[in-house]
Formats: structure tokens, sequence, C-alpha cells
């Protein structure tokens, strides 16, 4: 069998006119991907929750002269609120978006909660992001060939989804089983996004990626993580070539997943990488998408009334609604 031959960013197509929201874009992977987008010739929006690291990290790319536009757009992902004001004034100044990338991410912090009350690790990589991109459909919608690449980790196979405890209360903080179920609920809400998305009959496909062991600012506060990186880590502009190859290679599909080709996906190029069965598993990603539904009060946009608007909404009214706990 032939081996396919290696993903670099040399592979990225002329995105010339695509328009494109990256979260947690001033570090990482996120900046990478942002760069590479931006010098291919793409409009990017750095969404970060620090203003002063997000507009250093957008001046920075500024001065390579990128062949695209770049700007700093605030965004907290950790507050249900702050995110929809994001989303808002983000569609009234533009008309498409050719591609969203949900990129930022928090690992292992010590035990701590978003503005609504969540788990930060649950509240920030799964629910800041779902409610993000419902709220963002309509735009979606209305932009022919759109995706949305949701960046996930091997971590996903350590996860599991407690929906009795997703903020880890009853049973005590783990801060890796935490992450590891933030993770895994990435994977299940792209393959639910893109069942939706197939049903609904839109063309916006839905892929995932996953950095292999990547060193970058995420693991800062895990000592283990941080001497694991001098050790086995890739570079950033390596690790953000799966989220690269999600977001542009037009021979995607959705659900596609992309991670690292090397041994336990840890290094390499990028290629289609599998799951557990766990991240497959349709009964969870459905219940998962009713529960962040109840506990972000964002729902599913169709493609046949992309003008509407989901409302916004929290923690106390959700639980006062459907009793869920987060």
């Amino acid at each position: 069998m032939t081996r396919e031959r290696r993903w670099t960013a040399d592979n990225i197509p002329d995105q010339t006119g695509r328009v494109a929201i990256v979260t947690g874009a001033n570090t990482g992977i996120g900046y990478e991907t942002a760069r590479a987008l931006a010098h291919h010739g793409a409009t990017v929006t750095l969404a970060c929750r620090s203003r002063e690291k997000g507009e250093a990290a957008t001046q920075r790319i500024v001065g390579e002269s990128p062949a695209g536009a770049v700007a700093f757009a605030h965004l907290d992902l950790s507050d249900l609120d702050g995110v929809g004001r994001f989303a808002a004034e983000y569609a009234s100044s533009r008309g498409r978006l050719d591609l969203l990338v949900n990129n930022a991410g928090v690992m292992v912090p010590p035990e701590s909660r978003t503005a609504q009350g969540f788990e930060l690790q649950f509240g920030v990589n799964h629910l800041g992001h779902f409610a993000l991109t419902n709220r963002l459909l309509p735009l979606l919608h209305a932009t022919t060939g759109s995706r949305v690449v949701s960046v996930s980790s091997v971590a996903h196979r350590m996860g599991k989804m407690t929906f009795d405890d997703l903020d880890f209360t009853p049973r005590g903080y783990d801060a890796w089983a935490a992450y590891g179920q933030s993770k895994l609920a990435n994977l299940l809400f792209t393959f639910e996004l893109q069942r939706k998305l197939s049903a609904d009959g839109s063309d916006i496909i839905a892929t995932a990626a996953h950095p292999g062991w990547t060193g970058t600012d995420l693991q800062r506060t895990s000592l283990a993580a941080r001497i694991g990186n001098v050790l086995f880590s890739m570079k950033p502009p390596q690790g953000a070539l799966p989220t690269l190859r999600a977001a542009t290679d037009p021979m995607a599909k959705g659900g596609d997943y992309y991670g690292p080709d090397g041994v336990g996906e840890m290094r390499g190029y990028p290629v289609k990488v599998g799951t557990t069965d766990a991240a497959r598993n349709e009964a969870d990603a459905a219940r998962l998408w009713q529960v962040s539904e109840e506990l972000t009060h964002v729902r599913y946009v169709s493609a046949t009334c992309p003008l509407s608007r989901p409302a916004s909404g929290g923690r106390a009214e959700a639980q006062a609604r459907t009793g869920a706990s987060g």
C-alpha cells in the first residue's frame, strides 16, 4: 500500500476571499493556524480572551505582510454572555463566514468555574464553542462551502461523559478526567453537528483535528506536561498542520478527523485518524447536544431559516426549566 504523501502548509490552497475566525489565536497552534491562513490570502479574525496578547499576535502577523488581512476581536469563551456579544457584533459587521476554527481551550487548571458556574474545561472547551458555533450558523449557512473545525485531543481517549455530574461536583474535581471529558465532548459535538447539517441539506461541513503532542502555553499548569514538552513535543507550526488540513483540504468530508501520522499520533504529519467508540456514540452525542442547548439556551439554526437568532440564557434559567445539572 502506498503511503500518503506528507501534507504540509505548502498544500494549503489559495485562501483569497475566504473569511475565517480562529479562537485562541494569540499563541500556540491557534496562532500558527491564523498565521498560515492569512499568508495564504484569508481574512482572519484572531478571537482571543486577552486583549494585550491578541493584539500583539495580530501585529506580529501584520508585520509579516501576509497576503490576507488580520484583525483582533475580544472573545471570552468562559462567559456565555460575552460569546453572544461577540457573535452579534461579528455578524453585524460581516456578510460571510467561510471558516470557524474552534481552537481555544484550557488544560488541567486548578478547579475553576466559568461566569455561569460551569466547570472551566467543560465550559470553555465545549460549551463556549457550542454556543459560538450555533450563534454563527446563520453566517455559515449564508456562505457556500463553509466549514467548522473543532480541535480535540488524544486525551479524548480517556474521556467519559458523566451526564449526572458534568461539573465534577459530587464526585470531586479531577483535572485530567475533566479535560478528557471536554475533549470527548468536542468530538461528539462535531459528529452530531455534521449529522444535523446533513439532515438539513446544508453544505457546511464539520471536521475535527488534534495536534498530537505539541508544546504550547496550554500545558503551563501541568509540570509533567511541561517536562514532556522538552522531551517529546513538536513545535506549534507543525502541530497546527492537522487543524489546517481539516480547515482547508478540498478533499475533506464532514466528520473527518485529522491527527499526526506517527506512533501514538503524538508526532508527524496530518492524516485521517480514528476515535474511540465513545466518540462515535450517537446516543451520547444527541444527549450532549440536548444538555448543551439547555445549559446555554443556544440552539441549532436550520439552513431553512438562516436569519433566526438563538435566545441568550444561562445556567440558572436552564436548570430551573429542565432540572439539568451542569
